[in-house]
């Protein structure tokens, strides 16, 4: 038997490998039956069956955008939204607490992070990077194992109609390493309702025992494979259906605990179930995707999908198919839940979908432009009744996707045509310039991803030079962490000597104007204007003037006018590339531009020759330009919201800003309170709704002299000198009459602002410190960060609730009073260190302070009255003398401590040592000397004996001290604190 059953597990892992892939072309149906339902069908049969049948409650999915956890980039699991109730930290008094069985159909999408499936979607027929998990639960052992699974094979074989016989199912094993058994309650329940026993195998905790992460909630899961082959030869496994039983938790130091209570976690990607329900062996030939393939096959005027995969997938048309159909999915649902394409974080991610499906759509497909915004109303129409707010956004989904692709069309043209006029002076054994791959990155107006550069090369049989990437890589990371403090190197500098020449040459101050040229879409995106100029000068890196520069030099570049803007008034420079006008192909990556004596000078690395004269046409980097209107615009707002705070005295001492985050210093008599913060982020969410115009207009200096409430800093203004005003013309706002500088934003400012403040999204100040008497620092970030950062604060303020309600109830248990101190430790941590709204930083701070000095005090009194009923029974089995040695259970080195020292206080001419089992052979070890006792017998000496013994050590004084140690035999070591006293005394 125990033969056979190895020879079958070993069939299951062989078909477990090759499942993945779905090979083959094969449509067969499992039964001559009528048509297969519908995924529409499939979907509402799973939802229910759960409701009418088993008395579920359905709840809606969650948005793919992660609430209050940072730890993930997108929801990619149903269980997700559920975390709260399995860490014991969901709100009582939320809804949620009330769940007790529940199951949903959730969108899930896995790219970047732990799990990630982009580079894989296309190469075979089942992986997607946006799924559909349908799942059912039961919070606080509502049911468990033997109705979980009587539930799952009732719906599979009876309400789905899937033969008994296509079914296997696995089970846990058992881990003696981890002291688990096998779970043999599992395996009994499948044999009871029916499973064929050669169809039931064990596998162990890599995969049957499933680990919510390095720590926590955790336990044995069972998995219903369905198989491909059916009786036609050797099984073909596909997983349908995990259920998991969530009975332990993983404590920090590695061991298993039992949880207080216990769950059913289960997932079923619909995908992979509609395919077998419709009798096909990809997910892509089901009807969740014929539509697209239809839409992609008409817009596009390819041959019909056929399914190839591999060599035999001639021009890759198919694996592009499944690339254009699969990323629109994902970019339509992320979108529709608030995930736009973006620079960092899940909306960079979002980024490289699109330009993914971009260029398979154009290279591949041939896709004319636009092609894929027009797919949005194909996954509308598949997937809106499900999900309605796919509907509700669709032509935000459109302008999006399609404004997107566009401006990545013309970048990806652009880098096709650098890559092959790069390789044609390229030898046969060259690598790839690190320099040039790099400079197709760098823009993100360009935007080519660095995996698509090197996809790009791999098709075409080059190599890139990646130790030379990789050097460049770091000092990009190097550059981000200095222009994210301001203290960072100042770069090419133009002397007094350079700006003393180029004035006797009568060479005018650069014209940055062209930096203001920019303008609002009706979509709501902003259009930047490009800008021709002319080469002036030229500067090597010790800033000497040259009139020409070779290729891969690092220099500056004097211009006689430019669009970028360089860092100046707190706002971090621009980036971006130029070109030759007329070569187009070569892009100087321009990292940077800064300002000496009125002329900006653009640092550069030069991929070929330059020299003065060269006229060149500059490209800024237009998602790193409109994150620093984001925040500059915030700041504006931020600066008149602590005014309204604070009074109208209050002054800005200095800010610094970047797409990231803003810093804003500001002079205060004291730290803002909770209810300022508050206040003053309220004042700005309310500037951001009303999605007021923002006015800027260059005026005469003198105009702006006696403005009541316009803001300005103490230093220099040019005249004339640009005014923002946010909602109110700018002349109507230097009205002396109007008043209006004291209802609204005004300022002399010469940055680059949105031109209307909805952009702006939110604002949440995540960062506040005393940088010197009088001045305080803020940190704020805004839009996507901001809405992240409130939840988080919710999150944690949640857990911190719970953890309140927990020590409202009271324990009588020191161990328990220990974890949940423990807990208040961890939640501090976490509060002091995490981004979220400072305002609500604090409140749970000074909320957590309390909870800890409740929780130490109750820990003290029970271990007070526990040390006192040990040293009660301990007086009763020891007579008076000189000398008490003995062991005593406890459960902390603590309890031990309070121990002896209530026994010397009862007898104080007693010397004590007492010792304390633990698991594992562990001993805790304490004791205290009498009273009188000779100057060569010490408490630090009597313990570090036998300690020692044990292998381990002690600590102390001469009266009191405690120590560790490990021993299979107490005897021995009793026997040694006896003769150690009895040879002192």
């Amino acid at each position: 038997m125990a033969a056979s059953m190895a020879a079958a597990a070993g069939r299951l892992r062989r078909a477990f490998r090759r499942s993945p892939l779905w090979g083959g072309l094969s449509r067969r149906p499992f039964s001559s039956e009528p048509p297969p339902a519908s995924a529409t069908a499939v979907r509402d049969a799973f939802l229910s069956f759960f409701r009418d049948r088993h008395g579920h409650r359905l709840v809606p999915s969650a948005s793919v955008r992660p609430r209050g956890d940072p730890s993930l980039l997108f929801v990619n699991a149903g269980m997700n939204q559920f975390k709260p109730i399995f860490l014991g930290t969901v709100d009582p008094r939320s809804e949620m607490a009330g769940f007790r069985r529940v199951a949903n159909s959730q969108k899930c999408v896995r790219a970047g992070g732990r799990h990630n499936d982009l580079e894989d979607v296309g190469r075979d027929l089942s992986h997607h990077t946006f799924f559909e998990m349908l799942g059912n639960w039961a919070f606080g052992g509502e049911y468990f194992k033997e109705e979980a699974c009587r539930m799952a094979w009732e719906l599979l074989t009876q309400v789905y109609g899937i033969p008994e016989d296509r079914l296997w199912v696995s089970y846990f094993g058992g881990d003696p390493k981890a002291g688990l058994d096998p779970d043999l309650e599992s395996r009994d329940i499948w044999l009871s309702l029916g499973v064929c026993a050669s169809h039931v195998l064990s596998f162990g905790p890599q995969e049957n025992f499933w680990e919510m992460g390095n720590t926590g909630p955790c336990g044995p899961c069972t998995e219903i494979h369905y198989d491909l082959a059916g009786r036609g030869g050797a099984p073909q496994l596909v997983e349908l259906w995990n259920l998991v039983f969530i009975q332990h938790n993983r404590e920090a130091d590695g061991s298993l605990q039992p949880l207080p209570q216990r769950h059913v976690d289960t997932g079923m990607g619909l995908e992979r179930l509609v395919a077998v329900l419709q009798g096909t062996r990809s997910t892509y030939d089901t009807d969740l995707f014929s539509p697209l393939l239809d839409a992609i096959q008409q817009g596009c005027g390819v041959p019909p999908y056929l399914g190839r995969v591999g060599a035999a997938d001639e021009g890759r048309t198919d694996m592009a198919y499944r690339v254009v159909a699969d990323h629109i999915r994902t970019l339509s649902v992320c979108i529709a839940d608030g995930v736009c394409p973006g620079m960092s974080g899940a909306p960079l991610v979002l980024r490289r979908i699109l330009r993914r499906a971009v260029r398979f759509s154009t290279e591949v497909l041939r896709a004319p432009p636009g092609f894929l915004g027009s797919l949005v109303p194909v996954v509308v129409e598949t997937l809106g009744d499900a999900y309605p707010e796919l509907r509700k956004h669709s032509a935000q989904i459109v302008n999006l996707v399609s404004e997107d692709e566009a401006a990545f069309l013309a970048s990806l043209q652009r880098g096709r045509h650098i890559i092959d006029q790069t390789l044609r002076r390229l030898g046969p054994s060259d690598l790839f310039p690190a320099e040039v791959a790099w400079s197709l990155s760098l823009s993100g107006n360009l935007g080519l991803p660095l995996d698509l550069v090197e996809l790009m090369l791999e098709e075409k049989g080059v190599r890139l030079d990646s130790a030379g990437l990789a050097r460049l890589a770091q000092e990009e990371a190097q550059h981000r962490s200095r222009q994210a403090e301001p203290a960072q190197e100042r770069g090419l500098q133009l002397n007094v000597h350079a700006l003393g020449e180029l004035q006797r040459r009568g060479v005018p101050p650069t014209d940055d104007s062209p930096k203001y040229n920019y303008s609002l879409r009706p979509s709501g995106g902003y259009e930047f204007g490009t800008c021709e100029a002319q080469v002036l000068q030229l500067y090597t890196e010790d800033g000497t003037a040259v009139a020409s520069v070779g290729k891969g030099q690092r220099c500056g570049l004097l211009l006689d006018k430019t669009n970028f803007y360089a860092e100046q008034g707190g706002q971090a420079s621009d980036r971006g590339y130029l070109v030759r006008v007329g070569q187009e192909d070569v892009l100087f990556p321009v990292p940077r531009a800064q300002v000496c004596g009125g002329f900006i000078l653009h640092e550069a690395v030069a991929p070929e020759g330059l020299k003065v004269g060269d006229q060149v046409q500059l490209h800024v980097d237009e998602a790193w330009r409109l994150g620093c209107m984001e925040k500059h615009t915030a700041t504006h707002l931020l600066n008149w919201a602590l005014r309204q705070t604070l009074g109208p005295g209050t002054e800005q001492r200095g800010s610094h800003l970047n797409p990231e985050r803003l810093r804003f210093d500001v002079a205060t008599q004291a730290p803002l309170t909770p209810e300022q913060l508050q206040a003053v982020e309220g004042t700005v969410q309310e500037a951001v709704g009303q999605d007021e115009a923002v006015y800027m207009e260059e005026v005469a200096l003198a105009r702006t002299a006696h403005v009541p409430g316009l803001r300005f800093l103490d230093e220099v203004y040019p005249d004339p000198v640009r005014v923002v005003s946010v909602g109110v013309p700018v002349a109507e706002a230097l009205d002396l009459g109007s008043q209006a500088a004291l209802q609204t934003s005004v300022e002399l400012c010469c940055g680059t602002h949105l031109l209307r403040t909805g952009a702006v999204g939110d604002l949440v100040i995540v960062g506040e410190r005393q940088l010197s008497r009088g001045t305080t620092r803020l940190l704020a970030v805004t839009g996507e960060q901001a809405q992240q950062a409130r939840e988080v604060g919710q999150a944690l303020a949640q857990e911190v609730g719970a953890a309140a309600e927990r020590l409202s109830r009271g324990s009588q248990d020191v161990v328990e009073a220990q974890r949940l101190s423990k807990d208040m430790g961890r939640l501090t941590d976490a509060v002091d260190t995490a981004v979220m709204p400072q305002w609500q930083r604090r409140e749970l701070q000074a909320t957590l302070k309390v909870l800890q000095r409740r929780a130490n005090t109750a820990i003290r009194k029970l271990e007070t009255g526990q040390a006192a009923q040990k040293t009660q029974e301990l007086l009763r089995r020891h007579s008076e003398g000189p000398l008490i040695v003995d062991t005593v259970s406890t459960e902390s080195l603590s309890v031990l401590v309070k121990v002896v020292r209530q026994l010397c206080e009862r007898a104080p001419r007693t010397s004590v040592l007492l010792l304390s089992p633990q698991p594992l052979g562990h001993v805790l070890c304490a004791c205290q000397v009498a009273q009188g006792t000779t100057p060569a017998f010490t408490a630090e000496a009597w313990a570090l004996a036998v300690c020692s013994h044990m292998g381990g050590k002690a600590w102390g004084s001469q009266v009191v001290a405690q120590g560790t140690g490990t021993t299979a035999d107490l005897e021995a070591a009793l026997r040694t604190a006896r003769a150690y006293a009895l040879n002192q005394l």
